[in-house]
């Protein structure tokens, strides 16, 4: 048995990095026939491919991927951090310039959070600022209800679990009490969905 590792990359990879679409969709154009290697019609994704190959997705060559970057994005509220919805909110996606490369967020910030995303064109570097082992930190300005004390903030400073889930430590600090709410400033390392609001309370 030969146990060597086929030379070059997954062909889904490949489409995904020349920007034609995402490596989940790049699968299905794969499935359905749509993509050729060397002119023959292939059926499967697990295909390594290389630069020497011949691509052509629905009858036209695969470009050259870009080179990797990225892009600083200020998200509004009210913009789902996705590239389609099931129910039919707009997307970050739709107010992104018509002529943008085919991008991908790093992590997400919910439908009524606003503030900086990290926008790249390159999978390997999404996943890599994604993996909680690289450790970025991940600041958010929180409005809870309540008049949390310096105590309150102990079990998310020292690391929590939630039934099964278990959180990494958090830095937390007070930045102003204004009458019945009160604003924190969270960092996390983790991108796990931490839910606070108007109605959580400390």
């Amino acid at each position: 048995m030969n146990s060597k590792t086929p030379s070059g990359e997954r062909i889904a990879k490949t489409i995904a990095r020349a920007g034609l679409a995402s490596r989940r969709d790049a699968e299905k154009m794969i499935l359905a026939g749509r993509v050729r290697v060397n002119g023959a019609v292939i059926t499967s994704p697990a295909l390594n491919v290389t630069q020497k190959d011949q691509i052509k997705v629905d009858g036209t060559l695969l470009k050259e991927p870009d080179h990797a970057r990225l892009w600083l994005y200020h998200k509004p509220s009210g913009l789902v951090t996705s590239d389609r919805d099931e129910k039919g909110r707009r997307t970050i996606y739709d107010e992104m310039p018509k002529d943008l490369p085919r991008v991908m967020s790093v992590g997400r910030l919910d439908l009524n959070s606003e503030g900086l995303l990290l926008l790249t064109n390159d999978g390997a570097i999404k996943r890599q600022l994604e993996l909680p082992a690289t450790g970025w930190l991940r600041r958010y300005r929180v409005r809870i209800n309540g008049r949390p004390s310096e105590d309150s903030f102990a079990p998310l400073r020292a690391g929590l679990r939630i039934g099964a889930e278990r959180f990494q430590p958090m830095s937390v600090t007070l930045d102003r009490q204004q009458g019945a709410n009160a604003w924190l400033t969270i960092g996390l390392r983790e991108g796990k969905t931490a839910k606070f609001g108007a109605r959580s309370k400390l």
